[in-house]
């Protein structure tokens, strides 16, 4: 949609019946201003409505990608409507934990609709007991394994591109689809 130009928009405020007595009946004057009405009536309206376009769940889709780019949203234009106005207006909220355990978890869940769980691979432990033994040598490896929320196909590939773009550059990542979510051991109940 564009709003430059709105096929009947009508103006709030003719600028016809603003003008003074005079030319209230110059057929000139009047065309005039309404064609001034017609080029004015979107801006007028887009500047009515102004706090809706910064609200994600109320403006119009083709200004959601300009807004997510505001709070560095990446919302693939492939995605229905409503997932890229979620993962706009939870962006900062994803920054902020974005790096974690937490952070992936969670955006795999809103963009994916799967839940996960993460085996960071990475080596960092640490202990409030002197002289614990050193833990094994750190595999490296980031290990997401996923299940669909709902029980239903997990997209791959959406899946690896989020695990990819979230992984630390000094691990790698493998993603593991499961049908369930995994017991306490590790298996799947």
């Amino acid at each position: 949609m564009t709003r430059a130009a709105v096929p009947g928009l009508a103006s709030r405020w003719p600028i016809g019946g603003l003008l003074p007595a005079l030319y209230a009946d110059d057929d000139l004057a009047q065309r005039f201003t309404a064609g001034l009405d017609t080029v004015l009536a979107p801006v007028l309206s887009v500047l009515d409505n102004l706090p809706a376009y910064f609200d994600p769940s109320l403006t119009p889709a083709d200004f959601l990608p300009w807004l997510g780019s505001w709070v560095g949203a990446d919302a693939d234009p492939a995605w229905p409507d409503g997932l890229r106005r979620a993962v706009v207006a939870r962006a900062v909220e994803l920054h902020r934990w974005r790096g974690t355990r937490r952070g992936l978890a969670e955006h795999l869940r809103l963009s994916c609709g799967v839940h996960a769980d993460i085996q960071d691979g990475g080596g960092v432990v640490w202990s409030s007991e002197p002289g614990t033994e050193l833990p094994p040598a750190p595999t490296g490896e980031l290990l997401v394994r996923v299940w669909a929320a709902d029980g239903g196909p997990v997209d791959a590939g959406r899946v690896q591109g989020v695990v990819a773009a979230s992984c630390p550059v000094h691990l790698t990542s493998r993603v593991e689809i499961l049908p369930g979510p995994p017991d306490e051991t590790g298996g799947l109940t």
